[in-house]
């Protein structure tokens, strides 16, 4: 049993990598490199290079490989990039994802774990937000990543495909193994360890107006362990649901 991991060289893909192992678990990666390194996944991990939208390139991971549930981490998650070129993000994230879920599901991998994201709500209506928030993104990144969610719903009730979709916000923190590296950086800790150590100039706050004792904003962050923790538990509730109906 193995569970493909795509985009598991990027940052939250390769922290889950290292617990899957430490559980005992067999990850198996597909990443283009695009945004992830090859040099996060270790020696031993069976790799593929390429993308989730190649479906001749699934379909061999398929065959070569003993996949029994897949963990989507592959998308492009840049807000700002998103409305500058929504095209490259509905094509990534929505319509690869949809030729890598046809793929599974005719492989019969119904087992699936979306990294989602908070932005499918939208500006929130109640804070905290809870799993009944109305959903409606203001940005293309946010409707990319809601439309599949939508799809898995569909494919759920259609092929039964089971899911889980995980949504949160700013991921932070490393381990022994991996770290942050993004290119270009626009996460605050590494940029503010960076701005330490002297290897930028400065550190940039924005916003001068927010309700807090210094106008700038207040963020929650999640522990990138406990979010690849999550995904993993997430795992282990659709293998338990399937055992259980088998």
């Amino acid at each position: 049993m193995a569970i493909l991991i795509t985009g598991g060289a990027g940052y939250i893909g390769s922290v889950t990598v290292e617990l899957l192992e430490a559980e005992g678990l067999t990850p198996v990666v597909v990443d283009n490199l695009s945004r992830g390194y090859r040099e996060a996944v270790p020696d031993h991990v069976p790799f593929y290079l390429g993308n989730i939208g190649d479906r001749a390139l699934i379909r061999r991971i398929l065959d070569e490989q003993p996949i029994t549930a897949c963990m989507h981490f592959s998308a492009f998650a840049y807000v700002g990039e998103s409305v500058e070129r929504p095209q490259d993000y509905f094509q990534n994230n929505f319509v690869e994802t949809s030729a890598l879920v046809d793929e599974l599901i005719a492989a019969d991998v119904k087992q699936f774990v979306f990294s989602s994201t908070c932005a499918t709500y939208g500006e929130p209506r109640t804070v905290p937000i809870d799993e009944n928030h109305e959903q409606h993104p203001t940005n293309p990144y946010g409707w990319s990543k809601l439309f599949v969610e939508r799809m898995l719903s569909a494919y759920d009730a259609a092929y039964g495909l089971r899911f889980v979709a995980l949504r949160y916000f700013n991921a932070a923190g490393a381990t022994k193994a991996c770290r942050e590296r993004h290119d270009p950086e626009t996460h605050l800790i590494p940029l503010a360890l960076k701005a330490a150590a002297g290897e930028i100039p400065e550190l940039l706050l924005f916003g001068d107006d927010y309700p807090t004792p210094d106008g700038t904003a207040i963020r929650d962050y999640i522990h990138v362990s406990d979010l690849a923790r999550a995904h993993i538990l997430a795992f282990r509730i659709l293998k338990k649901a399937a055992k259980a109906n088998s």
